[in-house]
């Protein structure tokens, strides 16, 4: 049946999600607590999640999971639902950082589920030398020839070469854009593919030593496999906020905030933290963590490690300049 076609009851929620968010035993929990039989379709990125919406592909969805830079977005396209906090008690507990973000004042229309870095996996079997930043790609290119994967993503791909030339992972300079464009260009021969999940099967495979991914990603990797650390580049990378969020389109808004207060309930949200390895936004769900799972670096990195780093924000008509550059690059 196509998204299109679904008819949408109180009893039945449908969500947007990206793949690492969400298991059957959570779905199955959440159905046997309140009835409400929920279903979840998957994304890539952000920008496919909101190709789909804006094309008609995504009215049946109830809840949407943005990053923050695509909240912004999309509240300045006037597609989300105002969030009423009296109905979402867990929004208070969330962490400081995270309370009054950049990108959704006072958490208006989003709420923050979880968070992380940007960096690099490396089969540590095969490379003797842990990099220890973005120029490592460059000088060892040689080496890593046809065994490197960039994330499909132009601005986590373009702010890496930025922070590593010293600009602003947000950068609206064209000239500086172009250098960092001119950066990726020599390493392209290098690169098997730019994606943000086939590495996983291909650095188990041996097909890859390395690859740009997320912290999240990173963690669950190194929680069933032995030898794949994972590595925050020194000059910096991007800080990640993913969230909740309510499209005025919802047809189950009831469902919807039954949804968020679930998973933001801190029992259920370290639960998940820790069975699907991500860094949760909550105080009280951090504190219930195993205290392995707090100590690891790759989900809660050091302070001195997040200052060098930046989110993402949008940059209006300047992203189509990203978009130009990130154009030549990937069909060269």
């Amino acid at each position: 049946m196509s998204s299109n076609s679904r008819q949408t009851v109180s009893n039945e929620l449908y969500i947007f999600t990206s793949g690492s968010y969400t298991d059957e035993s959570l779905l199955k929990r959440f159905t046997d607590e309140t009835g409400i039989k929920i279903t979840a379709d998957v994304f890539e990125s952000n920008e496919e999640m909101l190709a789909r919406y804006q094309a008609g592909g995504g009215q049946n969805y109830s809840v949407l999971y943005p990053s923050d830079y695509m909240v912004t977005k999309m509240v300045e396209l006037g597609l989300l639902m105002e969030l009423d906090r009296a109905l979402l008690p867990g929004i208070d507990d969330v962490m400081e950082r995270f309370q009054n973000p950049p990108y959704d004042p006072q958490n208006r229309h989003s709420a923050p589920l979880s968070w992380g870095t940007t960096g690099l996996i490396y089969n540590s079997k095969k490379l003797k030398e842990a990099p220890k930043d973005w120029d490592y790609l460059w000088k060892n290119q040689k080496a890593l020839n046809r065994k490197l994967s960039l994330l499909n993503d132009p601005r986590e791909v373009f702010g890496a070469v930025l922070r590593m030339e010293g600009f602003s992972l947000n950068s609206n300079k064209e000239e500086e854009v172009e250098k960092a464009y001119e950066k990726l260009k020599e390493l392209k021969p290098a690169i098997t593919s730019f994606t943000n999940d086939a590495w996983r099967t291909q650095i188990l495979a041996g097909d890859l030593m390395i690859a740009m991914c997320y912290s999240s990603d990173a963690s669950e990797i190194a929680k069933e496999h032995e030898g794949f650390p994972y590595a925050l580049p020194q000059s910096g990378t991007s800080f990640w906020t993913d969230t909740m969020v309510i499209p005025k389109t919802a047809p189950n808004p009831e469902g919807a905030y039954k949804w968020l207060n679930f998973m933001m309930q801190p029992e259920v949200a370290a639960q998940v933290s820790e069975r699907i390895s991500f860094a949760t936004a909550s105080q009280s769900a951090f504190k219930l963590l195993p205290e392995k799972v707090r100590e690891n670096k790759t989900l809660f990195p050091p302070e001195e490690m997040l200052k060098k780093c930046e989110s993402i924000a949008p940059l209006g008509e300047f992203g189509e300049v990203y978009e130009k550059y990130w154009t030549k690059l990937t069909s060269a």
